[in-house]
């Protein structure tokens, strides 16, 4: 409204009145028109003024999205840059040959260093923050729609901020591009490095101390959550005593937090025995935990989350909840092991029956595909994707490894070692880029203290208890210098990471990833760093071939069957003890191998003649041609053809259980008449033919080690 308009009208009614009527006709038109055109003037002037707006509104938000996509190259380029210089610097330590940090610590340091370069020199570039309050609301909304002078944009939760930490909120455009999503890690990181690990495995070696690798992943493990979460509960006691605590802190965090921490990562440890060629049984038995327990870990840590008790006290001990959370943690482990075997198995079926040898690049992409569709399909239908693809790579190795063509082998194994170094050195760099970036640590000296007390006895009540009990039923001990050096290598690493960053909502899981980066960058550059000189101190052999068994006078090896004096009594209980291993290697090699892949023997000698016409369908024609069978590099799961040929003392033991000197000879031909055809099949897949060989050419030895 118009300065003084309701002045001018009644002006203007008054003067209307003292008018002629004719004369106001002929006044009237023009006043009328004179108004309605300073009105469509005025109005002309505000929508263009309005145009004007919403074209430099257009123009402001094309420059944001430019900048932000240029921030996004600029912060992968970082991280690009900071592997490039990793690997640059790799190759100089492996040419002088410096040992004292591993790669991934270097990785560390490279990423420390561009956090404190982008934390204190990058301005503040972000100003248009604004607090909004909906106290109507009981809930946070995943997407919200914001209604701006009509316009409606939409904003994503990011998660929940501190009261206390309002004026805190980052200001920095960049450092809000680095921080990445916790899904990241889970998605797209984690499941290259755990399937290389399972496909990389060095079955030979893992399965002759496999009965102490599980106890160590599942039982060490508990035992070492339990522990570390107890002492930390005792703790975070302490810190509300002396008014450290500022906010709340259960029991359940406590046991989360001794979850996530057991997960195990010796990776330098690992490197450098693997430089060094350490003992092989030491290798095995760490990198078996390590693989393991990160397996268990995330379950673990999975059904504690999933731990409800009935009634108002959610955090209070209820027996109901907690047997609920043991079935869960059963479930959800035996679930995705039977999905990632299955995938396994699918792609081993696929590349058999199918001609994609012929293409070794649709091979390898298909590969690649079913090995990381496995972790995905895992999480989506409930189950854990870390397990599902650990035992989709061991599956991978075993079976549909013998299935492809020479150019695919190379390519698989090559891929996934690839993305393993880039995945794994890509996580240790934003470790180190985290400690700067992240905005919501949470630094609590009591609580870290604390904590590395906790895991160094948690390990110790993990590591020495579990190895006497092993012992006790071991041929070939677990000595005190390996325990010394298993629980000196107990690392932690990308999977416990992971585990802190995925969910940092609350006071509690804010304290819990903060102590976790400590622990990681001390374990690492520490630990890490002091390997070479524990293993000389500690005396354990290096530069041994991990293909080479161990010595003669070594009894680590058991005869499966023998008619020598000594095997009346003593063989019959070692092939009593074996018989779970010895079962499985003939169903194995019988079954699974033939139907899986192009080797083993006919299905036609093997299943029942009823069975005849499916035999014929699911055995491979390179087996009816007498081609050469496609069989894998690494070691079988139990019986290996090195194994085939190993010596136990002074006596050898043929493989139907006869022995006799070593100058003596046999020919197979006599030998056949007491064997099975298994065991036939066995040996022409060996190249033996007919031809003469001693007796310690085919003898069936077994690993000692366990006999669980």
């Amino acid at each position: 409204m118009e300065p003084g308009g309701d002045a001018a009208r009644r002006g203007l009614g008054r003067a209307a009145r003292a008018l002629p009527p004719r004369l106001l006709l002929l006044l009237l038109p023009p006043l009328l028109l004179g108004r309605g055109l300073r009105g469509a003037a005025a109005a002309s002037s505000s929508g263009a003024a309005a145009e004007d707006s919403s074209a430099m509104e257009e123009l402001d938000t094309e420059q944001e999205a430019e900048e932000s996509h240029r921030q996004d190259s600029v912060s992968l380029l970082t991280f690009i840059l900071l592997l490039t210089l990793t690997i640059l610097t790799i190759w100089l330590f492996k040419h002088r040959r410096v040992r004292f940090l591993h790669e991934t610590g270097l990785a560390m340091i490279y990423g420390l260093i561009v956090g404190v370069i982008l934390r204190y020199g990058t301005p503040a570039t972000s100003g248009h923050n604004k607090s909004l309050s909906c106290t109507q609301e009981d809930r946070a909304f995943s997407t919200l729609l914001v209604n701006v002078s009509g316009k409606f944009f939409e904003y994503t939760l990011k998660g929940e901020i501190s009261p206390g930490k309002l004026n805190s909120v980052e200001q920095n455009d960049m450092l809000r591009k680095v921080t990445f999503d916790p899904e990241v890690f889970f998605n797209i990181l984690l499941p290259p490095i755990i399937f290389h690990a399972g496909y990389s495995l060095k079955k030979r070696h893992f399965f002759r101390n496999l009965g102490s690798i599980l106890a160590y992943a599942f039982l060490g493990t508990a035992v070492s959550c339990f522990i570390i979460g107890n002492l930390m509960y005792g703790v975070v006691k302490l810190m509300k005593m002396v008014g450290q605590l500022s906010d709340k802190f259960y029991y359940t965090d406590c046991l989360f937090f001794g979850a996530i921490i057991s997960a195990t990562d010796p990776v330098t440890v690992l490197a450098i025995f693997n430089e060094l060629h350490a003992d092989v049984d030491l290798y095995a038995l760490l990198f078996g935990e390590s693989v393991l327990n990160d397996a268990v870990a995330i379950v673990l840590s999975s059904s504690i989350v999933a731990y409800q008790p009935a009634g108002l006290n959610t955090h209070a001990f209820d027996a109901a909840a907690f047997f609920k959370s043991v079935g869960i943690f059963l479930g959800i482990f035996s679930g995705s092991f039977t999905m990632g075997a299955v995938t396994g198995v699918v792609t081993a079926l696929v590349t058999k029956f199918t001609k994609l040898h012929c293409f070794p690049l649709l091979e390898t992409a298909l590969f690649f595909l079913m090995s990381w569709s496995t972790f995905l399909l895992a999480e989506a239908c409930g189950f854990t994707g870390v397990v599902a693809v650990l035992f989709c790579g061991i599956t991978q190795a075993h079976y549909t490894y013998n299935n492809l063509s020479v150019e695919s082998r190379s390519r698989t194994k090559q891929l996934f070692e690839v993305l393993h170094f880039l995945a794994e050195n890509f996580i240790f760099s934003y470790m180190g880029l985290a400690l700067f970036t992240f905005q919501k640590h949470v630094f609590s000296p009591i609580f870290i203290i604390g904590a590395f007390v906790a895991i160094f006895l948690g390990r110790a009540a993990h590591i020495y208890p579990l190895s006497f009990f092993l012992n006790l039923g071991r041929r070939h001990k677990i000595g005190w210098n390996f325990q010394h050096m298993m629980m000196f290598s107990g690392l932690r690493g990308a999977m416990a990471f992971a585990l802190a960053i995925r969910d940092t909502a609350s006071y509690a899981r804010q304290m819990m990833f903060t102590t976790t980066l400590l622990i990681v960058f001390f374990t690492v550059w520490i630990v890490g760093g002091g390997t070479t000189p524990m293993l000389s101190w500690l005396n354990i052999r290096v530069g041994v071939d991990p293909d080479q068994d161990p010595p003669p006078n070594n009894d680590s090896f058991q005869v499966l069957q023998g008619d020598g004096p000594d095997s009346a009594g003593g063989n019959r209980t070692k092939q009593e003890s074996a018989w779970l291993f010895r079962l499985w290697y003939s169903f194995d090699h019988n079954y699974l191998k033939p139907i899986l892949t192009h080797s083993g023997p006919p299905l036609t000698t093997t299943l029942p003649t009823w069975c005849g016409l499916l035999a014929r369908c699911l055995t491979s024609p390179q087996v009816y041609d007498n081609q050469e069978p496609l069989r894998e590099e690494d070691s079988d799961f139990i019986l290996t053809e090195g194994d085939l040929t190993l010596t136990y003392g002074d006596s050898t033991v043929t493989a139907n259980g006869s022995s006799g000197s070593h100058t003596a000879s046999m020919s197979l031909e006599g030998s056949r008449k007491t064997k099975s055809s298994s065991e036939e099949v066995l040996e022409r897949d060996l190249g033996m033919g007919d031809q003469k060989v001693s007796s310690r050419g085919t003898r069936l030895v077994f690993p000692l080690e366990d006999n669980a």
